[in-house]
């Protein structure tokens, strides 16, 4: 069984004063890879990050966590396609 591990540790903010969410909202999520998040962003909307670059903003921290396991979906079955190509 998969332990739950707080990833966003290991991505410390240098001013979590102005990252802070909504209350209620939680703080972010970070995949454990580190190649997406979700940060919270002006106190009510979350900015999704992948590798570095704004990829879209979210109106919570739910439609965050959806956008983001939708992205990861595609990656995974865009990388399937292209090993199915390469044989």
């Amino acid at each position: 069984m998969a332990r739950k591990v707080n990833y966003q540790t290991f991505y410390p903010t240098t001013l979590p004063s102005l990252l802070d969410a909504k209350v209620g909202q939680p703080t972010g999520y970070v995949t454990k890879d580190g190649s997406w998040a979700a940060v919270p962003s002006d106190g009510r909307k979350f900015a999704i990050v992948h590798n570095g670059i704004i990829e879209h903003f979210s109106k919570n921290f739910e439609c965050a966590m959806i956008y983001i396991q939708k992205e990861l979906k595609k990656e995974k079955r865009n990388a399937r396609s292209k090993l199915n190509r390469s044989e």
